[in-house]
């Protein structure tokens, strides 16, 4: 073979040799992008009624609430409470305070109170044992002035002296009764008034008796409605050292030591930024949802919104509206003062295609998004209808496309 022959085969060998290398690096880059294409998150364009909402946040209250009062009763002690959180029916015990020195204190009223009916009654036997005497006392001095009278009578039939001596001895027996009458007036006076004291002293020991037994009752205290019991706090070792009530703990009389939360007047309190109040108004629907029970979906109405923005205890201080949603259904498993968030219902566009808030993008100014085809990402311009935290109602694309979640023209440019 000549020079010429072997130059023109080594030059076709190292053309093909950069040949196959070319397509082979083309087929590694087609292949990489495709397999990028194709790892891109993408999410269906989903056409419903799409509910327009303004996103809020806040927390549970009860507009209803039973305060629970200590009864007015020195010296309380907690002797048991209901366990807390644990749910109770109306008229269940919740509360009871240590009644031994009450105990004490009736057994001494009732004692007092035997004293006082027996020296009453000895007093009453008394004063008839002086009435049936004073009236003995009373006939025979009757009875003496009618002999007197009698025997003063005979003075026609008898001597001068003798008629005298009987006058004055009428006199004398008329002066007895007279002294007899006051004497018995005087007993009855005396047994009436004595009687009147020691009946005030019985009456006060029965009174005693009456408080003590009522205070020994109210040393149990019942639920007044079925829910769960909130205790307050004590704070006779300070307010930093403050913690629930407890058992052993003393108690003042006539004070709120607990309450109870009415569960069906739940709502939700959230707090609403200024340039949403405008777009707010009452009876609008919300869709609750409780932080620590994220499965729960519960359906609700604006009740009443705050006619001032109120400012805010944080930091920094913020001014907000407050809107209140009644709950149609609470659940059983809610409490007061749990955390959650409240999507208001502002309009419904109907039959609206929405996708994902995160898959629409700009471009040249427009808004796009990526429409997955064929493994790769074609963008397309849309029209945004209305806008939600979390999704967006458009309008260019049809329903069940797939869409890109990520920024696919900025993919490209990386590569």
């Amino acid at each position: 073979m000549s020079v010429r022959g072997r130059r023109v085969r080594f030059w076709a060998a190292l053309v093909g040799v950069l040949l196959a290398l070319g397509g082979a690096a083309a087929g590694v880059y087609h292949l990489r992008h495709v397999q990028a294409g194709a790892t891109l998150p993408v999410a269906p364009a989903r056409q419903s009624d799409f509910f327009v909402i303004i996103r809020c946040r806040g927390d549970l209250k009860a507009t209803r609430s039973v305060q629970i009062s200590t009864p007015m009763v020195p010296n309380l002690r907690i002797a048991w409470l209901s366990p807390t959180g644990e749910p109770v029916q109306s008229g269940d015990p919740i509360i009871r305070f240590d009644s031994s020195s009450a105990q004490q204190q009736l057994q001494q009223k009732e004692a007092q109170l035997r004293q006082a009916q027996a020296t009453l009654d000895q007093a009453v036997a008394q004063a008839r044992i002086t009435v049936e005497q004073d009236k003995s006392d009373l006939l025979d001095s009757q009875y003496t002035v009618e002999r007197a009278r009698l025997e003063a009578s005979k003075t026609e039939i008898v001597s001068r002296l003798q008629g005298e001596e009987s006058r004055i001895d009428l006199g004398v027996a008329e002066q007895k009764m007279k002294v007899q009458e006051a004497t018995v007036a005087l007993h009855a006076a005396s047994d009436k008034s004595k009687i009147a004291s020691l009946t005030r002293l019985r009456d006060q020991a029965q009174a005693d008796v009456d408080l003590t037994k009522s205070r020994i009752a109210q040393m149990e205290i019942k639920a007044p409605i079925a829910g769960f019991v909130v205790f307050g706090f004590n704070y006779s070792q300070g307010y930093l050292n403050a913690k629930p009530f407890k058992v052993g703990d003393n108690a003042f009389s006539g004070m709120i030591l607990a309450e109870m939360p009415d569960l069906d007047t739940l709502e939700l309190d959230a707090k609403v930024e200024e340039t949403d109040r405008g777009r707010i108004a009452v009876n609008q629907q919300a869709r609750v949802r409780v932080d620590s029970l994220p499965e729960l979906t519960l359906a609700a109405s604006i009740g009443h919104i705050s006619l001032l923005a109120e400012q805010s205890y944080g930091w920094p201080p913020a001014r907000n509206f407050h809107a209140y949603a009644s709950i149609a259904h609470p659940d059983s498993r809610l409490r007061p003062g749990m955390n959650g968030g409240m999507d208001i219902v502002v309009s419904r566009l109907p039959n609206a295609i929405s996708i994902p808030a995160k898959a629409l993008f700009t471009r040249a100014g427009k808004p796009v998004v990526y429409l997955a085809r064929n493994g790769g990402y074609r963008p397309v311009e849309v029209q945004v209808q209305a806008r939600n935290p979390d999704e967006v109602a458009i309008s260019g694309i049809p329903a069940g496309s797939m869409v890109a979640l990520v920024d696919a023209g900025k993919k490209d440019q990386k590569k």
